[in-house]
């Protein structure tokens, strides 16, 4: 497997019909973090503040993850179980068909940064 340098790099190796969400999430996440540091860790582009990864996010072959602190999750659990995505204990997946709400993925961020 290629390692991946960037963001990019990232979206740019993704499947072609992933590419705008990977790139909306990564604005939204920019512009919900400004204090945040883009970085690559395990292959997955996300961003960091001081030590702490805070958010990341990934694309598989038929859907996307967002993934945060498992506090950021809790304390959003109603509003993620209401738009109909999966959690796990620090990610949700969503699909094209069901793409996880701009403002949504700025509160977990904002939330995950808080911790």
């Amino acid at each position: 497997m290629t390692t991946i340098a960037d963001h990019d790099a990232y979206i740019a190796a993704a499947p072609e019909a992933f590419q705008p969400t990977l790139a909306r999430l990564r604005a939204i996440l920019g512009r919900a973090l400004p204090e945040a540091d883009e970085m690559v860790a395990y292959n997955m582009p996300g961003f960091r503040i001081g030590d702490s990864v805070v958010a990341s996010y990934a694309a598989f072959s038929k859907q996307c993850g967002l993934y945060v602190l498992p506090s950021a999750i809790t304390e959003h659990a109603d509003e993620i179980a209401a738009a109909g995505l999966k959690t796990t204990k620090t990610g949700i997946t969503f699909s094209l068909r069901r793409p996880i709400p701009d403002d949504l993925v700025e509160r977990l961020a904002r939330a995950s940064a808080t911790g």
